[in-house]
């Protein structure tokens, strides 16, 4: 038997969207949106999204509208976004379902209820927000789902940022 690096899955780069591999490309944070609504948890890793500054700022992200996250978030119309360091990488992949995570992902690390939702306890920043608007508009495969930002808590500064870029975590 021989075990090979590539994905056994995965189609050859040629044969890949360009559009995709553009994006690819690019080097992302790596967030964790949360939510909750009656009683329910939903969470899901997000690399497509931006911070933008102004009174009051947004946090825009691209999400899939098939997602557990999205049913909720609707009904909740709360978020917190953190930003994943380094030691998070399993709970992305658990958020991301791309790992397994037995019981839920909401069991691999502890979590502080919050007004805007569940906020991860160790990531070293979040942000509370609000859900702008019901019906967010269709982009590519997701939907363009806009956050008012109302609160952002930050601790030490001192664990590397997570980073994804070509299928790949790194840091900064």
């Amino acid at each position: 038997m021989t075990i090979h690096g590539d994905h056994p899955f995965l189609p050859p780069e040629s044969e890949r969207s360009p559009v995709r591999r553009l994006r690819g490309r690019l080097p992302s944070p790596v967030g964790l949106w949360t939510t909750a609504y009656g009683g329910k948890r939903a969470g899901l890793t997000v690399s497509s999204m931006l911070v933008a500054d102004g009174e009051p700022g947004y946090v825009i992200g691209l999400l899939d509208p098939d997602s557990d996250l999205w049913e909720t978030l609707r009904e909740a119309r709360t978020a917190v976004v953190a930003l994943l360091g380094e030691p998070h990488r399993q709970l992305a992949d658990a958020f991301g379902y791309v790992a397994p995570a037995p019981g839920g992902p909401f069991r691999l690390i502890d979590w502080t209820d919050t007004e805007w939702g569940p906020a991860p306890v160790g990531v070293s920043t979040w942000a509370g927000c609000t859900l702008v608007g019901q019906d967010p508009p269709e982009v590519g495969w997701g939907l363009q789902v806009q956050l008012e930002i109302a609160h952002v808590e930050f601790g030490a500064d001192d664990v590397p940022a997570l980073v994804h870029r070509r299928g790949r975590y790194g840091t900064i």
